[in-house]
């Protein structure tokens, strides 16, 4: 015998419930609902958020603050995991920092100036700090941004 040829008897086996088979079942009649009021009709009842006609939660709640729906959202990505990733290249493109996996893809690529740059590199990204500008072209790169 194997655990998935297991089960239980037919007399151990407990019942469904039959609802509104007459009056013999116990459930009969009203089907175990009660008499009238809206939980007892068919289709019945509230939806989960329904707070009995009190002002529902989110209309108490005050409204704050405003959601910017042209907002850009941007990749960041600093200067110390460039000169990291990209010790030997002489060139950055964003397609290279999308293959390396440092930022997720389809996002447009802003380049912070956290971390220290060493060699002249060219970079080519959507948008850079001032201070990563400043970096970049200290050591004598250049930063390309593809948005203006």
């Amino acid at each position: 015998m194997k655990i998935h040829e297991l089960y239980p008897f037919q007399e151990e086996r407990k019942q469904k419930k039959r609802i509104g088979r007459g009056s013999a079942t116990g459930t009969g009649c009203t089907a175990g609902k009660g008499n009238k009021g809206q939980n007892s009709r068919a289709g019945g009842g509230v939806q989960p958020w329904f707070e009995g006609g009190q002002m529902p939660l989110q209309r108490r709640l005050p409204k704050r603050g405003f959601k910017n729906p042209f907002r850009t959202e941007y990749a960041v990505i600093n200067l110390d995991k460039i000169s990291k990733y990209f010790s030997d290249a002489s060139e950055v493109d964003i397609e290279d920092i999308y293959k390396r996996g440092l930022v997720k893809k389809k996002l447009p690529v802003k380049i912070l100036g956290n971390g220290q740059i060493d060699k002249p590199i060219k970079i080519t990204a959507h948008r850079f700090s001032k201070s990563a500008i400043e970096k970049i072209n200290k050591a004598g790169g250049t930063a390309i941004s593809l948005e203006g």
